[in-house]
């Protein structure tokens, strides 16, 4: 945006002058338009989907040891934070079982 600002103050300088300030304001809305589109909304999509998944696990355990404090049994209170899980995420009964009888107390 600077360039086209310089270039239209700059209006009644010979067609010479003019074509390379014309040519810096294109080259620079390319370039901003690239790094835009190219760099920043990437790592924005990214750093929004990590935030997303971090909070998502932290949304596991509080409803997990939120079961557990009013009262439920452990298994139920682990079924209560696996539910909060997307599909994709989440364990099946099985293998939740699987895991958690490998730490039983002997």
């Amino acid at each position: 945006m600077l360039g086209v600002i310089v270039t239209m103050g700059s209006i009644s300088e010979p067609p010479e002058v003019l074509g390379a300030l014309i040519g810096g304001a294109l080259v620079g809305t390319f370039f901003g338009i690239l790094v835009s589109y190219g760099v920043v909304g990437p790592m924005g999509a990214y750093l929004t989907s990590f935030c997303e998944a971090e909070s998502k696990y932290l949304e596991c355990m509080r409803s997990g040891i939120l079961a557990h404090v009013q009262g439920y049994a452990p298994a139920i209170s682990v079924e209560f934070a696996r539910k909060t899980l997307s599909g994709h995420d989440r364990p099946s009964f099985i293998e939740l079982e699987d895991a958690t009888s490998e730490l039983a107390p002997a």
